[in-house]
């Protein structure tokens, strides 16, 4: 990979990551601990990610359980799952947190395949706009110590960057949908 196009993937992988994340926080039937990879609660002034106050375990295949390290920390994660678009009731037993994963309607399946799409669209659009960025970047090339060769095969390898991660994107979308589709 040419120096001049290593940013420009480096932004790829980071959009792929972020859709990655995204991907992992959208529920498919079953417990998933990701959902709460971005709920972060009161610690002591400063807001914390609950796994860093809690254990969180997945004792059954629709299930979550959340035990906070300090006690009085169930009011702030119970506090910050209810504020949270988790759309799960926490119920609170005094030392731990259950999060309770109700079966998926067919209707709600496809309602998430459609999100996973659009977060898949618009990953893609990102990718596309780094692409834009680098082409406009090599266009300033002309006229300097770059041959116009040179410029037209960084292009070219910019083009087939973009290509590989708008596959990576496809196929994550595919992988997700196809996961969230299954009963």
């Amino acid at each position: 990979m040419n120096e001049r196009l290593k940013m420009y993937e480096e932004k790829m992988q980071k959009t792929m990551k972020s859709l990655d994340a995204d991907l992992a926080a959208i529920r498919a039937g079953r417990a998933n601990p990701h959902v709460l990879d971005k709920l972060v609660v009161d610690y002591y002034g400063s807001p914390t990610p609950i796994q860093q106050v809690a254990n969180v375990s997945v004792p059954e295949a629709r299930m979550i359980v959340i035990q906070p390290w300090e006690k009085k920390m169930i009011r702030e994660i119970e506090k910050a799952i209810q504020m949270s678009d988790i759309g799960i009731n926490p119920n609170n037993d005094g030392s731990s947190i259950r999060l309770i994963f109700p079966e998926l309607t067919e209707e709600r399946r496809k309602e998430l395949a459609k999100d996973v799409k659009k977060k898949g669209e618009a990953a893609k659009v990102a990718v596309r706009n780094i692409r834009r960025d680098g082409n406009d970047a090599l266009k300033k090339l002309k006229g300097t110590d770059v041959s116009e060769d040179e410029i037209k095969d960084l292009e070219e390898e910019l083009q087939k960057t973009t290509d590989k991660y708008v596959k990576e994107v496809d196929k994550a979308v595919e992988v997700k949908t196809k996961e969230v589709m299954t009963v």
